[in-house]
């Protein structure tokens, strides 16, 4: 994975999230991978943020990486991850 390509664009359809990528593909992934997205409206997928790692939603605290996206990884649950002290 290029740690230079970037998402460009994101759109939805009733299933899928597609990201446009700065290499000229297009991803398509299932909104089941990611919750918080099936279970939001549709104007709160809109004000997604571009970022030059991924995606944010800052309403819906969703972060998706182009590199989880690439490696085909979908939502990882909180509980798994480690926190400092």
């Amino acid at each position: 994975m290029s740690s230079s390509v970037s998402a460009k664009r994101v759109r939805f359809d009733a299933d899928s999230m597609w990201v446009e990528l700065s290499d000229g593909r297009t991803i398509g992934v299932p909104l089941a991978w990611f919750p918080r997205l099936l279970n939001s409206t549709e104007d709160e997928r809109e004000k997604v943020r571009i970022t030059s790692r991924g995606l944010h939603w800052e309403a819906l605290d969703e972060d998706i990486s182009v590199a989880g996206l690439l490696a085909g990884l979908g939502d990882r649950p909180r509980a798994n991850r480690t926190f400092a002290a």
